[in-house]
């Protein structure tokens, strides 16, 4: 089917931000290893969402911009921690004394992503329903990954997983709104009303020009 005009960006950024998150709740549960992961999070939630994320600036959606910018970062930094932790584990590893990571360190590293969250989380409120509600999840999973690594509750690991997997799923249900509103002309998946009253960005089609999916 023929698009016209220009598409959408958050296809991708949802995309892969719910694909990243669900593999890695996949091996949170033990499910698959790591190197999936790596991957997946160096090529698909890192980088292509970074993409989607310089595609929301163009179109002058500063929520958008920002959530598919930092969380790519977010997966590619995240990346680059696993594999410090593996080079510095290693013999004769070329990891100095400053590079070097400890769980106490990826605890604050989550930690400032949970604050960074909860103002994303509060801007969500006034967008859609389904919007609020897949943030709602995220910052639910960063609070409880919080606390595994800083407070050492490691018990909670299952339920913030199961937390996160609802989060991707939702994220790719917001996926499919935009493109099956397209594909099939009429609103298929809605997103519902936002909690705190609507805000105004660049709607076209019933969707946010260029990333965040309106009601």
């Amino acid at each position: 089917m023929a698009g016209q005009g220009q598409g959408n960006p958050a296809v991708v950024g949802l995309a892969g931000f719910g694909l990243t998150t669900l593999l890695l709740q996949f091996h949170n549960l033990g499910w698959c290893g790591t190197g999936v992961v790596f991957c997946t999070a160096i090529i698909l939630g890192g980088t292509a969402q970074l993409i989607a994320g310089f595609q929301e600036f163009r179109c002058g959606n500063n929520f958008g911009y920002s959530a598919f910018t930092v969380f790519g970062a977010f997966w590619l930094s995240l990346g680059l921690i696993w594999f410090i932790l593996d080079m510095q584990g290693a013999p004769n590893t070329f990891i100095g004394t400053h590079l070097r990571i400890g769980s106490q360190d990826i605890g604050i590293f989550l930690l400032a992503f949970t604050l960074y969250t909860t103002i994303m989380w509060a801007a969500s409120l006034r967008i859609s329903w389904m919007m609020a509600f897949t943030f709602s999840t995220v910052l639910i999973g960063f609070v409880g990954l919080d606390l595994i690594f800083l407070a050492g509750l490691k018990w909670l690991m299952p339920f913030v997983a199961v937390d996160l997997i609802i989060c991707a799923l939702s994220a790719w249900y917001m996926m499919a709104h935009v493109i099956f509103l397209q594909v099939f002309g009429w609103d298929v998946l809605p997103l519902g009303k936002p909690w705190l009253g609507r805000v105004k960005l660049p709607v076209k089609d019933g969707v946010t020009a260029c990333g965040t999916a309106a009601g």
